[in-house]
Parts: C-alpha cells; sequence; structure tokens
C-alpha cells in the first residue's frame, strides 16, 4: 500500500474480489438458510399482511447506498464480535432445522448477514449502518400464536370503535362480539378486518420515516409507535364507514370492489396522517419549519476528484467468518429438515354417536370458521342424556401445527362472540383420567346477556393435559425438536345453564360428561 498524499482526501474502495468475496458470504448464507427463505416468500405471495416483505430488501440496500460517502471515508478493521454473531446465528439455523421452526431460521438468516456486515466493516462502520439491518426483521411474519392473539385483540377493539362510529349518526347497532348487528345485516369482522394488512406495512414505513426524520429521539418514537393507534383508529373508521354504507345503500355495500378500494383507500389516509404528524413534530416547539427541513432522501456525496484512493484488504475477521460458513454449509448440506411425523389416528366421521347414557346429535361449523381455524379434523356436536341435560362437545385436532396451523384457545375467542368471562379457573376433575393422568381443565365461566354457559377446555397434545396456552408453545418446540411431532387438539366442553339451574349443576354435568367421553380420545387424539 502506498503512502497516501496528505494534502489530499482519503476515499476507501474495494477490489472485486473483495466484492465477489462479500457476495459468496450472503450467498452461502441464504444456502444455509433456505428452507426458512421460501417459507417466508411464501408468506409474503399469499399474505396480503407481508405482501411488502418483498421490497424490504431493497430498502434497506438503498439506505446502505446512502452512507456510500461516509463509508468511503474510514477503513475496514473488522471485528471477531461478528464470529460470534454468525456462530450463535447458526446455532438459531441448527435448532430451526432441527424443530422446523421456520422463524428461527428466518431470524438467523438477518443475524448472519449482521455478522458478516460486522466482519467486514467493524465496529465504526456497523454504527452508521446498523439501522438498515435492524429494518430486515420487519420482513419476517410473526410466529402463528403472536398472530392469532394480536389478530383477535385488535377484531375486538376495531368491532366496539366502529360501532361508536356508527352510532353517531343516529343508527341502531348492536354489538355481539367481532359481529356488528344492524338489524337487517350483520357485518362479521373477521380476521382480514383486525387490521394487520395496514398494522404491519404501517410500523414498516413508520420505522423508515422515524429514520429520515431529523429530530430528537422522543420525535422519532412518537412516529414510530404512533402506527399503533393510527391502524386502530383507521380500521375502525374504515368499519363504521361500511356499516353506513350498509344502512343507506344495502347490504352489498359490505363486499366486493368497494369493500377493498375502501381498505385501499383507507392505507393512504394512514400514510396521510403519518406525514401529518410528521409535520407537527417539525414545528415544535418553534413554528415555520417545513417538513423538508426535517425529513428529506439524501444522495451520497460524489468522489472527490482529487481523493487519494486506497484500496482496502480483507479483514482477517472476514477470512475467518468465510471459513466457518463454508464449514456449516458443508455440515448443513448433509442435514435436512426433518419431515414431520403424523401418527395414524381414526377420524372423527366415525366418533360415536352413543357414549354411556349419552346421545350425540352432530353439528357442523360454517365455512368462514372452518376456513379461519385451520383444523384438519373437528367434531361438534350436542350430547343429550337421560335427564335431557346438554352438553355441547367441540374438538379441533390439527396433524401439524407449524405454519400458521394451530390449537385457538378458547380464552380468546370466546370474547370475539360477544361472550364476557366472568371466572377463570384451572381444575382437576375428580374421578377423570386421559392417558393414565387426571384431568387437569380450564373452567370458564362466560356470560351473554341473560345467557350464562360453563366452559371446560383443555389442550390434548402429544400424550400431554395442557391449560397453558405458553406452555402448549413451548411443547410444541420441544416436541418438534426432540420427537419431530407438533399433532395435538384442543378439547371444548360447554354446558348451558338453563333456569332453576346454578353453576354447580353445570359443574357436574361437564364432569359427568368428561368422565365418560375420555376414554373414547385415545383412538381419536394419539398419545
Amino acid at each position: 500500500m502506498t503512502d497516501p498524499d496528505s494534502s489530499a482526501a482519503i476515499i476507501w474502495k474495494q477490489k472485486p474480489l473483495w466484492w465477489v468475496a462479500i457476495a459468496g458470504a450472503c450467498i452461502i448464507a441464504g444456502i444455509i438458510n433456505y428452507d426458512g427463505l421460501v417459507s417466508m416468500e411464501d408468506m409474503w405471495s399469499r399474505s396480503e399482511e407481508y405482501g411488502y416483505g418483498y421490497i424490504i430488501p431493497l430498502i434497506s440496500l438503498f439506505l446502505i447506498w446512502q452512507h456510500k460517502d461516509e463509508l468511503e471515508q474510514i477503513e475496514f478493521a473488522g471485528s471477531y464480535t461478528g464470529i460470534l454473531v454468525i456462530l450463535f446465528a447458526l446455532l438459531m439455523t441448527f435448532v430451526g432445522k432441527l424443530g422446523s421452526v421456520f422463524t428461527l431460521i428466518q431470524y438467523s438468516f438477518v443475524l448472519l448477514l449482521a455478522g458478516i456486515a460486522l466482519s467486514v466493516t467493524g465496529w465504526r462502520g456497523m454504527k452508521i449502518v446498523w439501522v438498515p439491518f435492524l429494518l430486515l426483521f420487519f420482513m419476517i411474519p410473526l410466529p402463528a400464536f403472536l398472530y392469532s392473539n394480536l389478530s383477535n385483540q385488535l377484531q375486538l377493539i376495531s368491532s366496539e370503535l366502529g360501532v361508536w362510529f356508527i352510532r353517531l349518526f343516529d343508527i341502531s347497532v348492536y354489538l355481539e362480539g367481532n359481529v356488528i348487528d344492524l338489524g337487517n345485516y350483520k357485518l362479521q369482522v373477521v380476521e382480514a378486518c383486525s387490521g394487520l394488512r395496514y398494522l404491519f406495512p404501517l410500523a414498516s414505513l413508520s420505522f423508515i420515516a422515524a429514520y429520515f426524520f431529523k429530530g430528537s429521539v422522543w420525535k422519532k418514537l412518537v412516529i414510530f409507535i404512533s402506527c399503533i393507534p393510527i391502524t386502530i383508529f383507521m380500521n375502525s373508521f374504515r368499519i363504521g364507514v361500511i356499516g353506513i354504507l350498509v344502512e343507506f345503500g344495502g347490504n352489498e355495500q359490505a363486499k366486493g370492489f368497494l369493500h377493498y378500494f375502501e381498505g385501499w383507500v383507507i392505507f393512504m389516509a394512514c400514510m396521510a396522517i403519518l406525514v401529518m404528524e410528521m409535520w407537527v413534530l417539525a414545528n415544535i416547539p418553534r413554528r415555520g419549519h417545513r417538513l423538508s427541513d426535517v425529513f428529506a432522501l439524501e444522495i451520497p456525496e460524489k468522489t472527490p476528484e482529487d481523493a487519494q484512493v486506497v484500496y482496502r484488504s480483507i479483514p482477517r475477521s472476514f477470512i475467518v467468518a468465510s471459513a466457518i460458513l463454508i464449514i456449516s454449509l458443508v455440515v448443513f448440506s448433509g442435514f435436512e429438515v426433518r419431515k414431520e411425523i403424523t401418527p395414524e389416528r381414526v377420524t372423527f366421521n366415525t366418533f360415536p354417536s352413543q357414549i354411556e347414557g349419552w346421545e350425540g346429535n352432530p353439528d357442523k361449523l360454517e365455512s368462514v370458521f372452518i376456513d379461519a381455524l385451520k383444523f384438519d379434523d373437528y367434531i361438534l356436536a350436542e350430547y343429550r342424556n337421560k335427564e335431557n341435560e346438554n352438553v355441547n362437545f367441540y374438538i379441533a385436532y390439527y396433524a401439524s401445527q407449524h405454519a400458521g396451523q394451530s390449537a385457538h384457545s378458547p380464552r380468546s375467542c370466546l370474547p370475539g362472540g360477544g361472550w364476557v368471562i366472568e371466572a377463570l379457573s384451572q381444575n382437576v376433575i375428580d374421578g377423570v383420567f386421559v392417558n393414565n393422568k387426571p384431568l387437569l381443565v380450564n373452567r370458564v365461566l362466560i356470560k351473554k346477556g341473560d345467557y350464562t354457559q360453563l366452559v371446560y377446555y383443555w389442550f390434548q397434545q402429544r400424550g400431554r393435559i395442557i391449560t397453558n396456552e405458553y406452555m402448549v408453545k413451548w411443547y410444541l418446540f420441544w416436541d418438534a425438536l426432540t420427537r419431530n411431532r407438533t399433532d395435538g387438539a384442543l378439547v371444548r366442553l360447554t354446558a348451558l345453564i338453563g333456569p332453576g339451574e346454578d353453576v354447580a349443576d353445570a359443574d357436574a354435568r361437564l364432569t359427568s360428561f368428561a368422565k365418560d367421553v375420555a376414554p373414547v380420545l385415545d383412538d381419536y387424539i394419539p398419545d
């Protein structure tokens, strides 16, 4: 390396071989995590909530390119911390492949890219481009159970605010969970109307806007966090508008082109509110600022013509990182994602209609619920004993609970049907055994208007009886890792508390039915 002219600016550049090495490392990282990337792209293509994922990598590259002039002014020393990040990411990949947990593999890929960058640029360079790498996490779909819980909560909030807006126009409307009853039409706020298809892309957009905003940290945080209330309010407004249009324009206003057009308009309105918010923040504490003063897409300055060009050498930390990636590629090339074991079982269409002293009358779920629950098999029936006491019996079975298909907790779903949870506890049912273990259930007392019901439910998963929803997710991961299985079922028993009855009568009825039906479940829910 020649000594640079002290009178000229020093610009650091890379030879073509340097770029080939970087590209090769990134390609190896992609090959190692190929299964997770394919799963992620599949979610982008079939879910409107994640369709924006295609442009996130391009935006990240643009944000890095914006700092081209800054990066040219520093020598890349590399950092061995990047190797530690790579090793941790490879461990995540190993666990993800072993348990077929694609979310872990996807997060691992982003960490691998960050580790490669850190091993090349060192901390000085990484401080300049860490935000574009952080943005890449926004392209990764949420785990199914987090998505489901978030969707359920947003549906309830949007329904309540939507009804409030409808009532502002003196329209008679009744809300029952996620169902808005307009009298001549029932508008159901389903999962697709939860607002997540606005929230996820708007969250990414808000993050980028906060990054470009030239202001204090608290203003940047406000811009980013505000995507949540903006989404909730505007989605509720959209639901309210649909309800008003149905009232004055007919039922066809709730579906078809107008429905989707309203969704597009609402998202554009969300963006307009975000821009307005930034203008307001730009004028705090003093007015007179233009938005362009604090928000602009800057282009990197051109390299001075008289600059002294010095070519970078490849850091040793990157050479070590590349060697680790090559070795990992060889190791993982013989490591395929294990095919999940799906145990044999008897389908519910052969479930007995007579169980001890109970006679069942089968029922069917509406297609909208079947599409939302995504189970592989189910049974819904009303069983009656000789005393004309009824128990509603429902089981949803999942052969695999990986790709967005998992048992939905009644604790999350019941409020969507308009039921208010009055009491919730975990109880051991005396004298009832499942898989030779005492039956532990979630005991839920629910009310809706004048109706009161008692519900027993539990998750029967691969020989375990589980009542805690979060433990269900842990055992899904653990059993996928150690047993290569994620099958399981949700079992729910419901008793309506009729006139002259009390909760104790419903407890006795459910206990009696549970005792009779438990031995029958073994053939239908594998242990």
